[in-house]
């Protein structure tokens, strides 16, 4: 194999290493059975990664509030049940009467320094397009950036067969997606409306992308959308599986340590036959 080959196949797999790292950030809740029966215990996957596969585990230390609301109240996730096994976390939450209950996750803020081409390639594959066109606009593509981050997952559980209220709690996250109909309530074919807060209140033109694994495992394309004037969006559920729902807010920030700082959502649920 000549040199020049071997250098094409190394720069290639670099970039195809850079292209995991800058996108191998998303964090999802992926319950083993988004249906249980009553007075059950669940079992929950903190996904940091991918809606499939995690990357990393979450150590406690990062969650500044991992609580889940029902028929009830909203109370705190039993800590004791966390669990960090390799690239994995777990926890159990315990569930009573049937309806529907939301599970949260919220973490605490971090730091990361990247490389312009790898904050470009970033804001490009992990669906942040304004930023990317407001740093090609004012000609800095190829600046370095210091971000902070922090991460806002939820989940939604159906249990037993009536349908419950807590679907559309608001946990007052700095970033949240709120289902205003039950996904419970629906089938394929329908269309759910989300808002989306960001500090509490409705976002506007914010850029959502959605997607998910069909009920024989299959990828649900991933498609994207915007939110209205109001924040609201409208998802089309195409078909049965499990679902999410994202978006990540990022704003520039000055007189700062950082450049700039994100606050990423989450929502998964299942939808039915």
């Amino acid at each position: 194999m000549s040199r020049h080959r071997v250098a094409a196949i190394l720069g290639a797999g670099a970039i195809l290493c850079v292209a995991a790292v800058a996108s191998a950030h998303d964090m999802f809740l992926r319950a083993e059975r988004f249906v249980v029966p009553p007075n059950s215990e669940v079992v929950v996957r903190l996904l940091n990664g991918t809606f499939s596969q995690s990357e990393n585990a979450i150590v406690r230390s990062r969650v500044r509030d991992a609580s889940i609301a029902g028929p009830r109240a909203r109370i705190p996730i039993d800590m004791s049940t966390w669990t960090e096994s390799g690239d994995t976390t777990t926890f159990r939450v315990r569930v009573g009467a049937t309806g529907t209950y939301a599970v949260g996750v919220s973490t605490t803020p971090s730091i990361i320094a990247l490389s312009a081409d790898t904050f470009n390639m970033y804001l490009r594959d992990d669906g942040i397009p304004d930023i990317l066109a407001q740093r090609r606009a004012r000609k800095e593509l190829d600046k370095a950036a210091r971000e902070r981050y922090h991460k806002h997952v939820k989940t939604l559980l159906q249990v037993g067969d009536s349908l419950g209220h807590s679907f559309d709690a608001v946990f007052g996250y700095p970033a949240e997606i709120i289902p205003l109909t039950n996904p419970y309530g629906l089938r394929r074919g329908a269309t759910l409306r989300v808002k989306v807060l960001v500090g509490g209140k409705p976002v506007p033109n914010q850029y959502i992308l959605f997607g998910g694994r069909d009920a024989s495992g299959g990828r649900i394309a991933q498609r994207n959308t915007r939110s209205g004037a109001d924040g609201t969006a409208r998802i089309p559920l195409t078909t049965a599986g499990d679902w999410y729902i994202k978006f990540i807010n990022m704003t520039r920030v000055t007189a700062d340590t950082v450049d700039y700082e994100s606050k990423w959502a989450t929502l998964t649920f299942a939808v039915r036959q």
